[in-house]
């Protein structure tokens, strides 16, 4: 009996110290790549370009608004009618243009989808490796669960990922903004940027981070 007690104690620890746990900071992670950096200087770039081409569209649509009012008593009704459909069929057009660029599955989607997902499967692939070397259950991402309201230090595999990618822990390539969360690390990443929308119209989408897939 007391051999049989010792053994299920050894198992049970066993069992304990087999379900280990740890997490990475994708944040943290994406800022020290610079591919990353590009892609989103890119996304950046063609979101702002796609911005202020729809806003100037919705700035020609006011303003010819604006001169049918003033001239409305002086047209006839055959010419309120065609100016009516001229500003009804730029409206279109503007809506149109901002849902191909900035919808769900928009150009915007697509270019974060071309750039961004191989170098969030390159972190995934490094996660993966880390964690069947470390023998983890379960590996967290910090920069995804809003619910993590702390976090030990010494169970962050950040580090370990960035150097299975052959990149230098530590010197990130952009800060961002604000501070570390309280309790955790002090490691910061690239802050996303998110277009604003576009008048009469609905916001972007943001990007989103490397996602970390459960086993």
């Amino acid at each position: 009996m007391k051999h049989l007690l010792t053994l299920l104690l050894v198992a049970a620890a066993w069992m304990a110290q087999a379900q280990k746990f740890s997490y990475v900071d994708s944040k943290y992670i994406l800022s020290h790549i610079p591919e990353y950096q590009q892609a989103q200087a890119e996304i950046n770039k063609l979101s702002n370009q796609w911005q202020k081409d729809i806003e100037n569209k919705y700035e020609t649509i006011a303003k010819l608004e604006t001169a049918l009012q003033a001239e409305k008593i002086l047209l006839t009704d055959e010419m309120k009618l065609k100016r009516e459909q001229e500003i009804q069929t730029k409206r279109e057009e503007a809506k149109n243009m901002q849902t191909s660029k900035f919808g769900v599955d928009g150009e915007l989607f697509k270019k974060r989808e071309e750039l961004i997902k191989p170098i969030q499967d390159q972190i995934y692939t490094a996660i993966q490796e880390v964690a069947s070397t470390s023998a983890l259950m379960v590996v967290f991402d910090k920069a995804n669960h809003s619910n993590m309201l702390y976090t030990n230090p010494k169970h962050d595999i950040s580090d370990k990922v960035l150097k299975k990618m052959g990149l230098k822990p530590g010197e990130t390539l952009e800060e961002e903004e604000g501070s570390g969360e309280e309790g955790g690390d002090d490691k910061t990443g690239g802050a996303d940027k998110t277009p604003p929308p576009a008048k009469g119209g609905k916001t972007p989408p943001p990007s989103k981070g490397a996602p970390v897939k459960d086993k």
